[in-house]
């Protein structure tokens, strides 16, 4: 069986019997505080550096040190009491990664929606959106890149020159507030050197993959470092449209410019700056009446996203007691996300031959011909957002404790404003559909840690948020809405022994409510209210065998209350069924589970990486209403189900091999378990296993690679409808999927100067 031999491996990791070498002999306390490329950080945890890499003397299978950005202080992901994943850039590259959606499997508990050329859509243990289509939504799982809030926009998560993506589970309401209810990715580039440095980088592969790019980076002044990356990305995709003859309806196109400077004004001030911007031009025709590759649409759609992007880290060291951190960001996005309604070309005619379609609706195969009048329609989604915020924080410093020299502080304010407008072009609309949306969000939040002993102590945060929103549309539908909001987390955490840290964090994570626009939802789910959490985590962080094994344990509990589901409306329109997305709350819900991921360098030719998740999830007292094909209401009950996209056990392991100083190979196998596609019906996917490896080869400055991806050609869903859209069985409502990547091949090669 699959998923008991990945158990197996993981668990085995934490009961060897060694004798390990102290890590820490006690809590570091991130008070001795240096300021390293902008970031305020604890000295205590940068490692030693040898040519850029991280050594130590006595034992080279020691694990590297992986600091986490996305905190109030820069720490070792070994340090922070909670569960966090950081996809280094090895795990890309391993990968062969081109976006974020390729790396979300690394960490457990953490799965995304298609239904798009990207992945926008995240679920962090089995909460998250899935989709968007006329309606705002609230976001579970904030997504920033540098800083940039770009929650809801994830065709730009690009991973070209990135330097780490950290994946934090559970809710992050102090740091990020109510767009991180069940956790955040916060994805960070690679920073400038004061050493002229760079790269140039291209690949190939099956179903004309191509892709191109370069980055530099060193020093404009004695002061100042810059560095600048640039890519292009394209693939024809992995769908062929048989009616129109082509193979790239469903390709990939996308361009991404990069730029970081980083400049020292003094001994005491960093100020940072990133700007990045992204010109995509995707196709979307993923969806086929005969839930294969071969799609039949006669407009195909596009999932195309044009972001320009800037952010401004201010980083001063007041005095000995304070630091100083101010964060301003601004982000300008228009993006357009289209499909043919129908999946075909309106009135069918073809012989049963020419092409085959399944079912073959001829009953003389070969000599008849069957004519079957569809409908034919096209659905356009123009998007403009624009994103602001600026975040101004004070930490204290070496001389800043407080309460008798035991605690460390952070207090902050911050302010966001965020406008998004939706222009819809639809066949069957009279005029094009308009509506808009202002967030506004202002807020005050303070975290304190107490040191109770040298080994135990006590961290404490609050969020205190004023979220407000107001919409309209040409539908002379309107809603202005405030409410305070607030977020809190309590973390007691213990140095066990010398090598092994436990933890226990109570925390709150609150989502906005708001409104369902559309006049064919029942009155009574108009509007939906904000969702509450509550979360209970255990942790166990353990390094082992002269700190050659790293293993990270957490146990989780979530209350949802008044928890926001994403349901779709079934109604009938001269008898063909249709379907409308709104969002109402559930009386509640749990989410439940472990997380273990392990990292062991076994020799120092040889590693081995896990993570395993096991989640359970229920929906407690939900009831909603829809019509059957008598137009008559009827309410069903979906009480004690699984929640939708929240699969059981999700499982990685990967092997490295250096078997030679310039050859490794890397290879890895992935699992995940099926799960419901949707809150409001009860189709789901089939679970799967992956195998993906890279073989590469370096010498010098010069590196190639051969990679494949999904090698057993494993055919698997990303995303599932149901509902009735093929008039060749009456508009039947059955399931539709969009199916995930088949066996891709590429070889990359990289010059380093």
């Amino acid at each position: 069986m699959k998923t008991p031999i990945l158990l197996f491996s993981a668990l085995s990791f934490n009961v060897l019997a060694a004798l390990p070498t102290p890590v820490n002999g006690q809590i570091t306390d991130a008070v001795d505080q240096t300021i390293v490329n902008g970031q305020v950080t604890d000295s205590t945890t940068q490692p030693t550096e040898v040519n850029g890499a991280v050594i130590d003397a006595a034992n080279n299978k020691q694990l590297d040190t992986v600091n986490v950005t996305a905190d109030f202080r820069q720490l070792d992901v070994m340090q922070i009491p909670s569960s966090i994943t950081v996809v280094g850039e090895e795990d890309i590259q391993n990968r062969n990664a081109n976006h974020l959606e390729s790396v979300l499997s690394l960490a457990p508990n953490v799965n995304f929606a298609a239904g798009s050329s990207r992945a926008r859509f995240y679920q962090i243990r089995g909460i998250g959106e899935r989709s968007q289509f006329i309606d705002p939504v609230s976001p579970s799982v904030g997504l920033f890149i540098d800083g940039i809030d770009m929650t809801g926009l994830g065709g730009a998560a690009t991973l070209f020159d990135i330097d780490q993506v950290e994946i934090l589970r559970g809710p992050q309401g102090t740091a990020f507030g109510a767009n991180a209810l069940a956790g955040a990715i916060n994805i960070t580039s690679k920073q400038p050197t004061k050493d002229t440095e760079g790269y140039v980088q291209g690949k190939i592969g099956n179903y004309n993959t191509l892709g191109l790019g370069a980055a530099i980076s060193g020093s404009l002044s004695s002061n100042i470092q810059a560095r600048f990356a640039i890519n292009q990305f394209k693939t024809d995709g992995y769908m062929e449209n048989i009616h129109l003859n082509r193979e790239d309806t469903n390709n990939i196109d996308e361009l991404i410019a990069r730029a970081q400077l980083a400049w020292q004004v003094n001994t005491n001030n960093d100020i940072n700056i990133s700007l990045f911007s992204t010109d995509i031009n995707n196709g979307y025709d993923a969806f086929s009446l005969d839930n294969n590759r071969n799609t039949y649409s006669d407009e195909p759609g596009e999932d195309s996203q044009n972001t320009n992007a800037l952010s401004i880290k201010w980083f001063s060291k007041l005095n000995s007691s304070i630091n100083l951190e101010v964060l301003t960001a601004f982000n300008d996005t228009k993006s357009t996300y289209a499909y043919d309604d129908d999946w075909a070309f309106g009135q069918y005619t073809w012989f049963s031959d020419d092409p085959v379609y399944t079912p073959d609706p001829c009953t003389n195969p070969g000599t008849c011909f069957n004519t079957i009048d569809g409908y034919s329609a096209y659905d356009e989604y123009n998007r403009e957002y624009k994103n602001q915020h600026i975040d101004f924080r004070l930490l204290s410093g070496q001389d800043g404790l407080i309460f008798n020299e035991s605690t460390e502080w952070v207090i902050g304010a911050y302010h966001m404003s965020r406008e998004e407008s939706l222009n819809r072009n639809y066949t069957y609309l009279a005029t094009p559909y308009n509506n808009s949306i202002e967030n506004i969000s202002t807020a005050i939040y303070s975290e304190l840690t107490t040191n109770f002993t040298p080994e135990t102590r006590l961290t404490y945060g609050i969020r205190i948020e004023e979220w407000h929103f107001d919409f309209e549309d040409n539908n002379a539908i309107e809603k202005d809405q405030s409410e305070t909001l607030w977020s809190g987390k309590l973390i007691l955490e213990s140095l066990l022994t010398p090598y092994q840290m436990g933890y226990m964090q109570l925390s709150r994570g609150v989502k906005a409510g708001g409104i369902n626009r559309d006049t064919n939802i029942p009155e009574d789910n108009r509007t939906y209210e904000t969702e509450t959490n509550k979360s209970l985590e255990f942790g166990l962080k353990s390094s082992l065998l002269d700190e050659s094994l790293q293993t990270r344990i957490a146990v989780f509990y979530i209350q949802r209350e008044d928890q926001q589901v994403k349901q779709s409306y079934l109604y009938y329109e001269d008898s063909k069924p249709k379907f409308k997305d709104y969002f109402a709350n559930a009386a509640e819900g749990e989410n439940y589970g472990i997380e273990i991921e392990t990292n062991w360098n076994l020799t120092s030719s040889l590693s081995w990486n896990t993570s395993i998740g096991y989640l359970k999830t229920k929906l407690n007292d939900y009831t909603f209403k829809t019509s059957d094909e008598n137009d008559n209401i009827i309410t069903i009950n979906k009480d004690g189900r699984e929640q939708a996209h929240a699969p059981e056990i999700s499982a990685s392991t990967a092997l490295n091999i250096n078997f030679t100083q310039t050859i490794r190979l890397h290879i890895e196998t992935e699992y995940k378990d099926s799960y419901y596609f949707s809150n409001s019906h009860d189709q789901k996917s089939e679970s799967y296993q992956l195998w993906h490896a890279a073989l590469s080869y370096t010498n010098g400055n010069t590196s190639l690679s051969l990679n494949g991806h999904n090698l057993t050609d494993e055919e698997y869903a990303v995303k599932g409808f149901y509902f009735g859209n093929d008039p060749r069985d009456g508009y039947a409502a059955k399931t539709y999927t969009q199916l995930a990547a088949p066996r891709l091949i590429s070889i990359q090669a990289t010059q380093h100067f």
